[in-house]
């Protein structure tokens, strides 16, 4: 059983500005909440295939996650897959989506999430995982409106 939510904003900025935001992993730290550290697998530029750990503050108590590019469309779209059996989280699959669209001088930046692979009592719990997923992704969404737009 998938789980999807998905969260909208518009930008105002270009749409390669957005693209090249959320792939560049170096200035995250100014705009996404709780981020400990970014700890790139390789080196080089992001690219289909590219993979890096994410480390959060969460709940007072620091979570890992291992995400990987999935898949490139500059500057359209971004598809990230987060492993939880490879990270805190310990089970489960997230994919991220994001579509960018262009209107004049606004991005619209588009995030479909979606969550697989949970068993036991995250499957059953798992709505209201969606809901607190949806809220984190909201607000780094937010924050990188904020960023961008100053």
């Amino acid at each position: 059983m998938s789980i999807h939510f998905e969260v909208k904003r518009t930008f105002e900025v270009s749409q390669q500005k957005a693209y090249n935001s959320l792939l560049d992993l170096d200035a995250a730290n100014h705009w996404m909440k709780g981020l400990v550290r970014i700890e790139r697998l390789e080196d080089g530029p992001i690219t289909s295939g590219s993979e890096w750990k994410e480390t959060r503050k969460m709940f007072g108590k620091e979570a890992t996650e291992h995400f990987e590019v999935v898949q490139l469309d500059e500057p359209n779209m971004i598809v990230l897959r987060c492993d939880g059996t490879k990270g805190t989280t310990g089970k489960g699959e997230f994919v991220f989506t994001y579509i960018i669209t262009s209107s004049g001088k606004q991005a619209e930046v588009t995030l479909s999430g979606e969550i697989n692979g949970l068993t036991g009592l995250t499957k059953l719990f798992g709505k209201m995982m969606a809901g607190a997923f949806k809220k984190a992704c909201a607000k780094d969404m937010d924050s990188l409106k904020e960023y961008l737009e100053k």
